[in-house]
């Protein structure tokens, strides 16, 4: 199985024609997100949209205890924030940046301004809500269902199909919280993988060694996923 994109640019904004991209490129900034920045918690007036164009941003859904779980991530198939385009909104999760990201950034009401006079972008805001949904409830599904060694295997897809390298800099806390486990249970099925030679794994860090394993580990929740943002959204 091939790489979902080759993440050298924001999809969304690449399908766009000149027309519907000279209604958003000027007001576009580029800019560098550096691992582990907040970009929004739940209740947050959002007021920003971003395009990761490499790189991944995590969607966290916080209990009251503290504990934390991954409910979606977003890299250069779409955008953080996107339906403040439509209305003004609030963040109903935490948006966290996962790897380090290029991305384009555009205030929420010229963004909205834009959408108002193309349809096209208004297309895509609808299919980005509904492919970020499906996400979103499969999710769920796997977090309840799956074990945690499948599950680990197809975040590791889903990243290693928005970053650039096949380098993953990440956290024994930050990888917890994603699958919702203790640190302990993380250290093990990273050493389980790596006894496989499907990563190498230090402290902080996971190297992708072999793809081939990771996605034969995986659980069918990466494919089902994969398959909705190929069905919804443009391949830029």
């Amino acid at each position: 199985m091939q790489r979902l994109i080759h993440p050298v640019h924001n999809r969304l904004l690449a399908s766009l024609s000149a027309e519907d991209q000279a209604l958003i490129a000027p007001h576009l900034v580029q800019i560098d997100l550096e691992r582990g920045r907040l970009l929004y918690d739940p209740g947050d007036r959002i007021d920003i949209v971003y395009f990761p164009h490499d790189g991944v941003i995590s969607l966290m859904t916080l209990m009251e205890n503290g504990a934390a779980i991954e409910s979606a991530t977003i890299g250069c198939e779409g955008a953080l924030g996107l339906m403040a385009a439509v209305a003004p909104r609030q963040s109903l999760s935490r948006a966290i940046v996962q790897t380090p990201t290029r991305a384009g950034r555009i205030r929420a009401e010229l963004l909205h301004e834009a959408w108002e006079k193309s349809p096209r972008i208004r297309d895509l805001v609808d299919r980005h809500t509904e492919a970020l949904y499906g996400h979103a409830i499969q999710s769920v599904a796997c977090n309840a269902l799956h074990s945690v060694e499948a599950r680990f295997c197809r975040w590791l897809l889903t990243c290693h199909d928005r970053i650039s390298s096949n380098t993953v800099a990440l956290t024994q806390e930050f990888l917890a919280d994603m699958l919702g486990v203790q640190r302990t249970t993380v250290t093990a099925v990273a050493r389980t993988l790596q006894a496989k030679g499907a990563i190498r794994y230090r402290r902080g860090v996971v190297d992708i060694i072999d793809r081939q394993v990771l996605e034969q580990l995986a659980c069918e929740c990466y494919g089902v996923i994969r398959r909705t943002y190929e069905r919804l959204l443009p391949e830029g």
